[in-house]
């Protein structure tokens, strides 16, 4: 018999609620039976803990005596530049921001240190965070001039805000090239030498929920250790990708803009991250309960690693991306032996994601539910599915006229 959210939550309320893991529920279902196990659980956890690029923090620094117009000047945090093209004092500090001219990485070229998402960290952390600003000053916002030190506790806002976080899948990424390649997706060995991929699989949010059917605008999740939402579909939000029979899509696919209150959040699941070679970046950690609504929703939980397969792509100049060469098809459970087979050798895999943080994730969502310190939300809105058209584009280059 289908349940509803406010059913579900008057369980929680109660503490009668029955909540699993999405590594969990695989086992419980196979002993049980779909019927059974869709009629006695009530919510399975998902969790994923990755380094996400396409995200930032919104700070609101508070008004100096006298005024300053941080707005459409100069600021750093910790020598890190920040957006200004805010009012005056917000600012947006992206987690990819690196210092214009950090005495760290002079020496080192590539290693790139420090960034916005180690800025981001030590926030959260309660450390204090050195502010440099310079303004063109106004009537109303005399001074020029601004250098102190700023503490989380202290400032009025510190908003987590991410465009696109908890990729529906992703690439496997491999290397034929004869030189050493530095990415985004780590280090890959010349020749076929390593292959690297991110998400959690079986326990990641949108491959437990591959239409989005419980997923949508305004869903109270697990943000960065404290509670954030579902603000939005992420950037390169991609609903018509290639799927299996099973409704996971094979391709990158859906993605989610995420908000959330920084004071509330801990410094372990927001990890500032260095990738040699390419740049800096923000690993985060995120949960997302689905309600066990009905017999068709938990049995998309029940997807496995062994059926969930992610491209193999090329990442060098030979085979840019962007190309439709792919060189085959794995799963997840290929990907977690430690070894593939690519053109007949065998190469060595490597995740991104850390499965046992997702785990840990998971498990505290599911605690903070049994416990009653975590209702669920309806969504506001759905997330645009595969009806809607909406598909993730290259850019369109064109000319400049003289």
């Amino acid at each position: 018999m289908p349940k509803t959210i406010a059913e579900i939550n008057r369980k929680i309320s109660q503490g009668k609620a029955v909540v699993v893991t999405a590594e969990e529920v695989l086992g419980i279902a196979r002993d049980r039976g779909i019927k059974k196990t869709a009629e006695e659980i009530d919510v399975v956890t998902t969790g994923t803990f990755s380094p996400m690029c396409s995200s930032g923090a919104f700070l609101n620094t508070g008004h100096s005596k006298p005024r300053i117009k941080l707005g459409g000047g100069k600021v750093f945090l910790n020598d890190v530049p920040v957006y200004t093209g805010l009012a005056a004092v917000d600012v947006f500090l992206g987690a990819t921001a690196l210092p214009d001219d950090d005495p760290r990485n002079r020496f080192r070229p590539g290693e790139f240190n420090y960034g916005g998402g180690h800025v981001i960290e030590e926030l959260v952390a309660g450390k204090d965070i050195k502010l440099k600003a310079t303004a063109y000053g106004t009537d109303c916002y005399p001074r020029k001039k601004l250098e102190t030190w700023i503490n989380i506790k202290d400032i009025n806002n510190a908003i987590l805000f991410n465009i696109r976080n908890a990729y529906q899948n992703y690439e496997v990424a491999t290397n034929l090239s004869d030189k050493t390649l530095y990415t985004y997706m780590g280090i890959l060995k010349p020749a076929l030498g390593n292959a690297n991929y991110a998400t959690s699989g079986q326990l990641s949010p949108l491959l437990n929920d591959p239409y989005y059917k419980t997923i949508g605008i305004g869903t109270r999740i697990f943000l960065g250790g404290g509670i954030g939402h579902v603000a939005w579909h992420g950037t390169q939000h991609d609903p018509g990708i290639l799927r299996g029979d099973n409704g996971v899509p094979k391709r990158p696919g859906a993605t989610l803009a995420l908000i959330g209150d920084m004071k509330q959040m801990r410094p372990e699941w927001l990890i500032g991250t260095s990738m040699l070679g390419y740049g800096c970046t923000l690993t985060i950690g995120i949960g997302i309960p689905i309600p066990i609504l009905s017999e068709e929703i938990l049995q998309y939980t029940l997807v496995s690693d062994a059926e969930i397969f992610a491209p193999i792509v090329e990442f060098s100049e030979a085979h840019p991306q962007g190309s439709s060469d792919i060189l085959g098809e794995v799963s997840y459970a290929q990907l977690k032996s430690g070894h593939i087979e690519i053109h007949g050798k065998d190469v060595p895999t490597a995740s991104l994601s850390s499965y046992p943080k997702a785990v840990e994730i998971a498990r505290t969502l599911k605690r903070w539910i049994e416990q009653g310190e975590f209702l669920l939300t309806e969504a506001a809105a759905p997330i645009p599915g595969v009806e809607s058209g909406m598909t993730s584009r290259m850019l369109k280059e064109r000319p400049l006229t003289e």
